[in-house]
């Protein structure tokens, strides 16, 4: 499978969204990547149901939602209805997960779990059976422009095994401070998924980043 790019939402330029919404549609980018924060969960807060529902009016690829927040059992059929595609939750943030999980695929979404860079990947052996995608998280989340913790390179090669030990199926996702030195790393310690922000959003040429990550081997 070749490498798949989500650029994040979170790093365009909110006054320009549809602006920025087209230029994915019409760059190599595979998904849009959609952090949802609560202010609670993480220092942060960001897009609720009306912004995505706005997004999903325009994109003309899959959306893959990060829900940072506390408590996401409450809102899964929301985010089904305002446009996900891929739903992905925090391991520390759900009580029974297993059962989140099941919730969301019964909605008709892929099922993602998201570990924050302190929680080993090993507690995620009795769920990855289940999993569509892991995302390896490779900075503290909550803000974007972070530096990237090198750790998530040994943690996604660890995620690659258990996927492997455990017949899963589950792509391996990653966030945060990805740029084309740090993909690279990734991509060769068997990375599926790259998530880019502001090295997208920042760049002079946002569609040429997304190109020159995409071509990542």
């Amino acid at each position: 499978m070749s490498l798949l790019i989500s650029p994040s939402v979170l790093s365009c330029d909110f006054a320009n969204i549809q602006r920025d919404v087209e230029m994915i549609n019409n760059s190599a980018a595979d998904w849009f990547h959609i952090d949802v924060m609560d202010g609670v969960f993480v220092p942060n807060i960001s897009f609720g149901f009306p912004v995505l529902s706005a997004i999903k009016k325009h994109a003309t690829k899959p959306m893959d939602v990060h829900l940072m927040i506390q408590d996401p059992d409450k809102y899964i059929v929301e985010f089904k209805e305002a446009g996900a595609d891929i739903l992905t939750v925090h391991y520390e943030a759900c009580t029974h997960l297993h059962r989140t999980i099941q919730a969301i695929k019964a909605e008709g979404m892929k099922a993602g779990v998201a570990i924050n860079p302190h929680t080993p990947v090993d507690l995620l052996q009795d769920v990855i059976a289940d999993l569509d995608l892991v995302l390896i998280m490779s900075v503290n989340p909550g803000f974007g422009g972070q530096k990237f913790i090198k750790n998530a390179v040994l943690k996604v090669e660890q995620t690659k095994n258990l996927i492997h030990n455990k017949g899963s199926h589950a792509l391996i996702e990653v966030d945060g401070g990805v740029n084309l030195e740090t993909g690279m790393e990734l991509v060769k310690a068997g990375a599926d998924v790259l998530v880019a922000g502001s090295f997208v959003f920042g760049s002079k040429n946002p569609a040429g980043t997304i190109q020159d990550l995409k071509a990542l081997k």
